[in-house]
C-alpha cells in the first residue's frame, strides 16, 4: 500500500516484558480511509491501537506515521504528530459540561479556539443544543460524539478509535460509525477496532483480522464481508498455521 499514512511493521508488544500480546503484527492504513481491525476476544486488537498511541510498550518492530518513526512516542506528543486517540472508556469528563469538555480539548488552540468551537458545534448540533449540560447526562451515542469532537479539536489527520460502538444501541452504533466514515471526506484517516463486525465492514475501506496476536487475513472490507473464511477466523474455529 504505497500511499499508506500509517504503517506498523513487525510489531511485538505487550503489558509485561517477555510476554508479548502482539507477535510481529503488520498493518498499513491508507490516507483518508477507514481501516477496521477485527478478531475474537483476546486477539490483541485494542493492544495494537494502544501501542500505536504510545500506551503499551513496543518490544520490537516499528510504527511509521507520515514518514516519521513514532515507535516509542509519548501519548502527550500524539497531537503534535497530528494523531488523536479515542479510548473505549473514560473518553470524556462526565462531571463537566459539554462546553467545558470542549474548552479543555481546545486549550492549546489559542486565538483559533473560538472558531474551532463553533465548527464543532456546527458538525455536532446535539452537542450545541446541550452545551451547558453535564456530559454524564448525555446518551451513549452522544457521549461518543463528544469524544470524537474532543479528538477533532486539535485538527488531527489520523484518529485512532477503540471500539467506538461498544455498549451502544444498534441505531447509535450505526450513527457513530457513519460519523467516522464522514470524517474521511475532510481528509481525516480513521483506524478503529470494532466488535460490531458487519456494520464496520459495510462502512470501512480495508480490514485486518487478528487472532492470537498475529495477522490472520486482510483485504478490502467489501470483499471480506462476503468471505466465508472471515466467519471461521472471527469465531475462532480456524487459525492461520493451525494444525
Amino acid at each position: 500500500m504505497g500511499d499508506a499514512v500509517l504503517r506498523a511493521e513487525g510489531v511485538v508488544a505487550g503489558y509485561v516484558p517477555d510476554l508479548p500480546i502482539l507477535k510481529a503484527v503488520d498493518l498499513a492504513v491508507r490516507r483518508a480511509s477507514v481501516t477496521v481491525i477485527i478478531g475474537p476476544n483476546g486477539a490483541g486488537k485494542s493492544t495494537l491501537i494502544k501501542t500505536i498511541a504510545g500506551l503499551v510498550p513496543l518490544s520490537s518492530g516499528r510504527i511509521i506515521h507520515d514518514g516519521a518513526d513514532i515507535s516509542r512516542i509519548r501519548p502527550d506528543r500524539l497531537a503534535a504528530q497530528g494523531i488523536a486517540y479515542v479510548p473505549q472508556m473514560d473518553n470524556i469528563f462526565r462531571t463537566l459540561t459539554i462546553r467545558q469538555n470542549l474548552d479543555l480539548a481546545l486549550r492549546r488552540a489559542g486565538a483559533e479556539a473560538a472558531g474551532r468551537l463553533e465548527d464543532l458545534y456546527a458538525r455536532f448540533p446535539p452537542l450545541a443544543d446541550k452545551r451547558n449540560e453535564k456530559a454524564g447526562a448525555l446518551s451513549g451515542g452522544q457521549r461518543q460524539f463528544l469524544a470524537v469532537a474532543m479528538a477533532l479539536a486539535a485538527r488531527p489527520s489520523l484518529i485512532l478509535m477503540d471500539e467506538p460502538s461498544a455498549g451502544l444501541s444498534p441505531k447509535a452504533a450505526q450513527e457513530v460509525l457513519e460519523c467516522a466514515r464522514g470524517l474521511t471526506e475532510q481528509g481525516v484517516t480513521i483506524l478503529l477496532v470494532e466488535q460490531n463486525v458487519k456494520q464496520a465492514l459495510r462502512l470501512a475501506d480495508h480490514c485486518y483480522i487478528l487472532a492470537e496476536g498475529r495477522n490472520q487475513l486482510d483485504g478490502s472490507a467489501a470483499d471480506l464481508l462476503s468471505d466465508p473464511v472471515v466467519g471461521e477466523i472471527y469465531l475462532g474455529a480456524r487459525r492461520k498455521g493451525a494444525a
